[in-house]
Formats: C-alpha cells, structure tokens, sequence
C-alpha cells in the first residue's frame, strides 16, 4: 500500500467526532463568524417539493458539554463551570431541538396524532390513527457529562422530541453517565424521565490509573455504579474502558479486562487511550515523565482483548464495540451506516436533509462550540448552526466508506445503492487495483453481502482507508468534486444561520 496516502483531514474529524473514538460532542475547528438571520424564527416548514416526501427519520445526539473537572486526556468540548443556569441551557437544548427537527422534517405526525412515547406519558386521549412514519430512531444524551444534567432537563428534552416528531415507545434512550455523579436515586430519576439505556464512563478499574487519567471516581465507585445501572437496566447498560494508557503492561491489561468481564452487563466499549494534543496527559509523556506505549504492545493488548471477549459470548459488531445477547447500540449503528442524524447542544455534529427548506441534499452541519455563545445564538435564532456544507456524492460515499467498515457487517449493497445508485460496489471495488489486492491478502470481503473487513481487517482498518478513499475517488472521478477557492475551501460551504 501507498505509504504516503493519508486520510482525507475532514474525514478525520468526522471520524474522532463519532463514536469509536470518543464523544459525538469533541471539539472541531470553530468556524467564521455567525451571519443575523435575515427573517421570523417560528415560521411553519414549508411542504415538502414534490419528488422528495419521503417520510424523514432520523437519530438525534444531545449534547451536555458541562464537567465537574477535565480529565487528563480530553480534548472534547466540555468546560467546567462554577454556577450553571440549567433552566436556561434546558430551554435552549428545547427550542434547538425543535428547530433543528422542523427543519429536517423529521416532525409531522399525521392526524394529529401524539407520540407513543408521550402516550404513555400522558392521559390525554387520543384517536386510534396510525402514527406518523416520520420519527426519531433514537436518542443519544452525551457530553461532557450528561449525569450531571437534572432528570428534569432530560425529560424536558424528550417531552420536546416527542411533541415534535414521531418518537416509539421501544426507542433507544441513552444517557451517559460517570460513576461519580450515578448514584441509585439519580439514575433512577432518569429512568423515569425516559432513559432507557446507559452508558458508564468506567475507564479503568484500577484507582492508580484513574488518578493519572484525572477521573473523579474509585475503582470502588465504578463497580457501584455499574452495579446500580445493571439492577435498573439489566441488559441496557454498556461500560466504557480505556487501554494503552502509559506504563500499562500487557498483564495489567489483561486484569483489568478480566475484572471488566465479571462486571460488565451485555455491552462493553474498549478504546485506545490517544495521547491528543494540548491535554495533559499528552504534555506528561511528551515532557518523559510518563512513557508512551509501543505501538506492537496497542496491537497485542487489542487483539487479546478481541479474542477473549468473543470467547465469552460478544460478538465484536464495530471496531471499538463488543455486545451480547443482541444488545447492541442502536443509535451508534445509525452513524456507522450512515443514516441521518441530527446534532443539538454546543459543538454537536449533524448530517441531514433540510426538507423543510425545500433541499434534498445531506448536509454536514456544527453546532456553535462555546455554550454562552450558542445559548445566545439559540434565543435569537432558534439554533445554533456555526457551520453548514452540502456533502457532494463522493464526500457522501466517502463518509459512508470510512464509517460503514467500522462494523462486521460493513456495506451493504443497498445502503451503498442509497448513496450510489449510478455506481455499485462491485464497479468501484470489483475492478483491479487497491480493493482486490486487499481481499487477495485477506484484509477485505466483496460478495453477496456487500463490502466489509475480515476479522483481520478490522483491526488495521486505518491503514486500509486510504487506498480504499483513493480507489473511490478515482473510480468517480475528480469532475464530480465541487471546484475549490485558491485557499483549497470548499466553494459550496455556508457560515452562519439559515433564518429559522
């Protein structure tokens, strides 16, 4: 393979803004100045254009960037505040949400009629319609720490999305939660505000290495935690463990993963401790007082941890992922192939079609980092949109590319036809060149099923990526790129609010 191909940098970003490598809410590159929206905030949408009323679904990420402190290691968009006006940030992630929803359309319920979520909320009565096929899959509260939000916001939240669109009783509801603000009562509030899964900042299980990475809990403290999450969500709680920390041996590892297995529920997240940029940590070990981890002793802790987790009944369904017993997040395989999901709170990502503005084409869209600032942008406008690019075909393809091999499904050929209906898989990846010496050595499968790595491919995917984004880009050629300013910008980008 070509050495010196690299990742497309906006693939990269996308690729550390979604799970699999940490929070949907990390920080991304703050964009231009904010345009004044030109008109009204609470105009109707517009019906759809003729040719595009397909019922709109998509997943919606809410993010909480509010910390009790700032760990070590991250570089997401978090702050640490010393006084929070939670009824204000509450009443902006509402109307945002709102907004946002509207404008992807993903709100009509036809009839009139409520949300089965909100039913069972509510003794209003209802007629017996059916309900709308425009909803929301599920909802993902991230941060930051959202556990530190009141049940109060959260349900606010939900009450919102449910008035708003089509939200099923059986949609997935996450909440991320560290172990130090989850205690029984806390968590049991959010059950009844209508979290139905959690997710558990665990990290580590061992308090030494908790302390170098800045977490605010015990070992004890995440046992506890896991515990009470698993006795009010059996089979819905998913725990986060972080490996290749510094000085971590390949033993230490292997206990800890040991330890994780006899407290685990039917979901666990292992995720490569990166050393980024301007945290702490990074400074520590480049400064030589921590050492970094080789990079053959990531490799063997990765795929010990692989092999033991799928000896014990998981099955290992995305790159960083393990689960059983079916359990595997919803929400997060909405991502990874590529459906529509909509970002609300400071710094969140989106990709979604603005219907309500009569548009049929995805757009890549962030919400404004800072949160007095995207609170003030909110009350004003109604959203906090710092950036907004139309995805062209290949940006599309390419997203659906980098992100769909993430899992051992990989790409379907109809979630590839969606996308490319002019090109199959088989056109871009059947003919010679990069693709078939890859499945010639064993790293990539094209049949039947689609497109998708070997076991193990899935463990070098990165250094697969960029021959595969070389071969697509040459198989649909540079004419279908849009042109580019002498600045190498994309011509096709839009700053600032779109006057809803």
């Amino acid at each position: 393979m070509a050495a010196v191909r690299r990742w497309p940098r906006k693939l990269a970003v996308l690729a550390a803004a979604l799970p699999g490598a940490g929070s949907q809410g990390r920080a991304a590159a703050p964009g231009p100045a904010v345009l004044p929206a030109p008109g009204p905030t609470e105009e109707p949408a517009p019906e759809p254009v003729p040719g595009t009323a397909a019922p709109a679904t998509a997943a919606l990420y809410v993010h909480w960037p509010y910390c009790r402190k700032r760990c070590s290691y991250c570089n997401f968009n978090t702050y640490v505040v010393r006084a929070l006006d939670e009824a204000a940030v509450r009443a902006c992630l509402v109307r945002e949400a709102q907004t946002l929803l509207r404008l992807s359309q993903v709100h009509r319920c036809v009839y009139g009629v409520r949300s089965e979520w909100a039913l069972l909320r509510s003794s209003v009565p209802t007629c017996n319609s059916p309900p709308s096929a425009s909803s929301v899959t599920s909802v993902f509260f991230g941060g930051g720490t959202p556990s530190l939000a009141g049940p109060g916001t959260v349900a606010a939240v939900l009450e919102a999305v449910a008035g708003a669109a089509h939200l099923a009783a059986a949609a997935e509801v996450t909440l991320e939660a560290n172990p130090s603000s989850a205690s029984i009562s806390r968590l049991a509030g959010f059950r009844a505000a209508g979290v139905n899964r959690l997710s558990i900042g665990v990290q580590s299980l061992d308090d030494s290495e908790l302390r170098m990475l800045g977490r605010e809990h015990t070992a004890a403290e995440a046992r506890q935690a896991v515990e009470a999450a698993r006795g009010l969500f059996p089979g819905r709680t998913s725990m986060d463990l972080l490996f290749g920390l510094p000085g971590q041996s390949r033993d230490a590892w292997a206990q800890r993963l040991e330890a994780a297995l006899g407290l685990c529920d039917d979901h666990i997240s292992l995720y490569q401790l990166t050393l980024e940029r301007g945290t702490a940590l990074a400074a520590q070990v480049r400064g030589g007082a921590l050492p970094e981890p080789p990079q053959d002793l990531l490799a063997d802790m990765y795929e010990t941890a692989r092999n033991v987790l799928v000896a014990t009944g998981f099955r290992h369904y995305e790159v960083s992922n393990f689960a059983r017993k079916g359990a595997l997040s919803t929400h997060n395989l909405s991502y990874w192939r590529a459906d529509e999901y909509i970002g609300v709170g400071p710094g969140a990502h989106g990709r979604f079609v603005l219907r309500g503005e009569g548009g049929c084409s995805r757009e890549a869209r962030v919400q404004t980092l800072e949160p007095v600032t995207w609170m003030r942008e909110v009350q004003s406008h109604g959203h906090g949109t710092r950036s907004r690019v139309v995805l062209n075909p290949l940006e599309q393809l390419e997203e659906l590319l980098t992100l769909g091999l993430r899992t051992d499904e990989g790409i379907t050929h109809e979630c590839w036809g969606h996308f490319s209906p002019q090109f199959s898989l088989q056109d871009v990846f059947g003919e010679p060149g990069e693709a078939r010496a890859l499945q010639q050595s064993g790293w990539l499968v094209l049949d039947s099923g689609g497109l998708r790595c070997t076991w193990a491919g899935l463990a070098v995917l990165d250094s697969l990526l960029p021959d595969l984004l070389w071969q697509l880009q040459r198989a649909l050629g540079a004419a279908r790129c849009p042109p580019r300013d002498k600045e190498g910008q994309d011509a096709r980008a839009v700053s600032g609010h779109d006057g809803q």
